[in-house]
């Protein structure tokens, strides 16, 4: 009986890390995103991080190391806070700085896989809000 319950324990132990790592950190849920991208400098210092051209705080780490995979999997490891808040940045950056948006492309989306993505959800969300 103690080996049926350890073997639970085990089993029900797996399963908890397996979920718990089907999503990225939520620690930086509560991040204000705003006030990077309402500070020229600060925004900056970000991009710099994510192109190897400066130092990186933890949240600049963090998402340059999650940024790969987010990209590849559509972001379906993303919290929807995360998928609204990239959604925010990238469309503040292709607004507001494009040339940086073009060098965090090249470097993160080489073949343009993602961009591709981008441009189609672009073309299905301008279609929606015509129909309405």
């Amino acid at each position: 009986m103690a080996r049926l319950s350890l073997c639970f324990l085990v089993v029900a132990s797996l399963v908890y890390c397996t979920f718990a790592e089907e999503k990225y950190t939520t620690k930086f849920d509560n991040f204000d995103v705003d006030k990077v991208l309402n500070n020229n400098r600060i925004l900056t210092n970000y991009i710099k991080c994510l192109l190897d051209e400066g130092n990186c705080t933890n949240e600049g780490r963090e998402l340059k190391k999650v940024l790969p995979d987010a990209l590849k999997t559509d972001c379906s490891k993303c919290t929807e806070i995360q998928k609204n808040r990239s959604d925010k940045v990238i469309r503040f950056l292709i607004k507001n700085r494009a040339s940086d948006f073009e060098r965090l492309t090249a470097r993160f989306d080489p073949t343009g896989e993602y961009k591709k993505k981008l441009e189609k959800y672009e073309k299905e969300a301008s279609s929606a809000s015509a129909k309405h």
